[in-house]
């Protein structure tokens, strides 16, 4: 079942609605998202905690022609062939259990809902292209962080992602965090004007999410709480 959408909600969500809620979207309407909504977004995402207050973040919205223009450039470069070349590893370099097996859990839960069977490299390839294409929602979101901050200013910047995709679900829309951005870093920040000083974190799709289409259609697990926590209440 997908999350309520603006059109139908009855009223804001709670904040446990909003985390509950909250999931990956992969295929976007064309509604357009008001301006006013996206700076309302982001001024609550800037509550985000920081190590002194630095506020490491800094945003670029894309929308319109821009956009357009954009993506279609990137997703160009991705059924190219071009891998590019990213500023940083997201994954590990070799994958162990038990993170191997969840990937690759919720990668054949993506294909399978799209219909796409395991050997059909062309079309899971077709897929993952639309990453650059903001998966056709109206806004796309590129963050950056000066090259200089440390490890600290990353843990910042992932509660302030977290904060705008908690503050999206509350406008009743929907987001999808993107690290594939990131190998084509270098040409992004070309057609974008970034500052050498500064780096891609990551981009983020925002909009309002497409009810019908399949992709939509599966939730992600959650490994329960008691396989990730210990309580401690007294020491030896």
């Amino acid at each position: 079942m997908l999350p309520p959408s603006s059109a139908n909600r009855a009223a804001p969500l709670s904040a446990e609605e909003a985390i509950r809620t909250r999931r990956s979207v992969r295929a976007f309407l064309p509604m357009p998202v008001p301006k006013e909504t996206i700076v309302r977004i982001l001024d609550l995402a800037a509550r985000a905690p920081s190590g002194s207050n630095i506020q490491p973040w800094q945003v670029l919205v894309v929308t319109g022609d821009a956009l357009r223009v954009l993506a279609a450039e990137l997703n160009e470069r991705a059924l190219s062939g071009d891998k590019g070349a990213a500023d940083y590893r997201y994954y590990p370099s070799t994958w162990r259990e038990p993170y191997l097996g969840r990937r690759r859990k919720v990668g054949w839960a993506l294909y399978g809902a799209l219909g796409i069977a395991r050997g059909e490299d062309e079309k899971m390839r077709q897929q993952h292209a639309r990453n650059f294409l903001f998966f056709g929602a109206p806004v796309g979101l590129f963050f950056t962080i000066d090259r200089d901050m440390e490890q600290g200013s990353w843990l910042d910047y992932g509660m302030f992602l977290e904060n705008i995709m908690l503050a999206a679900r509350s406008f009743g829309l929907d987001t999808c965090p993107q690290a594939a951005f990131n190998v084509y870093g270098a040409f992004i920040a070309e057609r974008l004007a970034i500052p050498k000083t500064r780096m891609l974190v990551c981009g983020m799709a925002l909009g309002h999410a497409d009810p019908h289409a399949p992709e939509n259609g599966f939730l992600t697990e959650r490994e329960p709480v008691a396989d990730f926590t210990r309580f401690v209440d007294h020491l030896p």
